[in-house]
């Protein structure tokens, strides 16, 4: 994986995008490696929560301009191939199993704001510039847009990418496109703060399933949603993460998972 960094910090394991000349822009083969990667975090027991963070000046400018330029002449089949390529890396964040953390600085532009909002949970600099600037290029911002409708208003969404405009992070926090706006600081404080209290403060068999629901719930209609939401109820009490919690707490003593 020459694009991508892998560090494991306890039960935290951060993917560092490594293509800082492009500015971590999204190739073929850096998306290939953070879905491998992806795959490998879904797998390990031993991870708890996943950090997504950027080399050098940029998170992520999105995606490579020169690839694109490539694929101009290649088929439709080629160019729909390589779209559903990039289209699995965000249904494969937004479905994780297990939190998926942004730590953004720099930029994050395009795909790269993308990233940070399929992204459970996002940290950004207070400064970061973001902004789906694809409609400036002659593109459609369309894969972007499934995870951004899902994250903030529709009319917010619409604002962003019928402009094409960059906001800063705190403009950002505030219209709910990232979590949080920090100094810079305060960044790696904060993305690893999260990281390590979801990682040692609750289950993952209850973050698992309610991630899945996350997932499902925003697309369905009320009565589908509360049919699925009291099967999803009823399973969880089946769980030992469950029976173990409400013995911990009756008995006044720290569940497994802690520490």
């Amino acid at each position: 994986m020459a694009d991508l960094l892998v560090r494991d910090d306890g039960r935290v394991r951060t993917l560092t995008l490594h293509r800082p000349e492009r500015r971590n822009a999204l190739s073929h083969g850096l998306v290939a490696d953070l879905r491998a990667a992806l795959d490998d975090a879904a797998a390990d027991d031993g991870v708890r929560v996943v950090v997504l963070a950027g080399e050098g000046k940029a998170f992520c400018a999105g995606a490579d301009l020169d690839a694109m330029r490539a694929l101009q002449t290649a088929s439709t089949p080629d160019n729909l191939s390589d779209s559903e390529h990039l289209a699995g890396l965000f249904r494969q964040i937004v479905t994780h199993p297990k939190p998926i953390v942004g730590r953004l600085h720099g930029a994050a532009i395009g795909g790269g704001c993308g990233l940070a909002a399929a992204c459970d949970i996002s940290v950004a600099e207070e400064g970061l510039k973001i902004g789906f600037s694809e409609v400036r290029l002659g593109f459609v911002p369309a894969i972007v847009m499934v995870v951004a409708l899902r994250r903030m208003g529709e009319t917010a969404v619409r604002d962003l990418m019928l402009r094409g405009h960059l906001i800063d992070g705190s403009e950002a926090a505030r219209i709910g496109l990232v979590t949080h706006a920090v100094p810079s600081d305060r960044l790696d404080e904060t993305v690893y703060a999260i990281a390590h209290e979801i990682a040692s403060e609750t289950s993952a068999s209850a973050i698992a399933l309610t991630k899945a629901m996350l997932a499902r719930v925003p697309g369905m209609g009320l009565d589908e949603g509360f049919t699925y939401a009291a099967q999803m109820n009823a399973l969880c009490r089946t769980t030992p993460d469950f029976q173990a919690g409400i013995a911990s707490f009756l008995d006044k003593t720290p569940p497994p998972w802690k520490g």
